[in-house]
């Protein structure tokens, strides 16, 4: 009698860590890491106030080669950046003022299919992971309070088999 196949693991979470020091060198994260995206790729971005996500969206936006300038969404929530060449476009969301998950992202009627874009949420956790299993989270954390301090450490984790052989260590080189 033949065993049942086991079940196959989980893909573990691919994690890199990266400790930035001026806004640049985050913009330069942003231009390498969009050498990873593709298509349908779904990234969220968390920290606090002027940690620096929409640094590190306005440099996906120049490695993807989008139109447009990439600027906070705070305010109109969602922005589409069409590409300039034959990529994917960027869908850059503001979720903070977002209460519900995906129903108040359909309701935004991106004039986009979502699987043939990049999309970027900030503030998106408890929002938008029904969207896809397969996401990269990426966490900056940055002193708070009366300082100028620019140092930001950045966690990216890759969750699901998408990501297990993206190459995040590539970042860290």
């Amino acid at each position: 009698m033949e065993r049942p196949a086991a079940p196959a693991a989980p893909h573990s979470p691919a994690e890199t860590r990266l400790t930035i020091t001026s806004p640049e060198q985050m913009r330069e994260l942003g231009r390498r890491l969009a050498k990873l995206l593709r298509a349908g790729d779904l990234v969220m971005l968390s920290g606090e106030l002027g940690a620096g996500k929409t640094t590190l969206t306005r440099g996906l936006g120049e490695g993807l080669g989008v139109r447009g300038a990439v600027t906070s969404p705070t305010f109109v929530i969602a922005r589409v950046h069409p590409s300039l060449g034959d990529g994917p476009p960027l869908v850059h969301v503001d979720a903070y003022r977002l209460g519900g998950g995906l129903d108040e992202m359909e309701d935004l009627d991106l004039d986009v299919s979502l699987s043939d874009s990049v999309i970027v949420v900030e503030w998106g956790e408890g929002k938008v992971e029904e969207l896809t299993e397969d996401r990269l989270q990426v966490v900056i954390h940055r002193a708070v309070g009366d300082t100028t301090d620019e140092v930001r450490h950045v966690t990216l984790t890759g969750l699901g088999g998408r990501w297990s052989e993206a190459g995040l260590e590539t970042l860290s080189a």
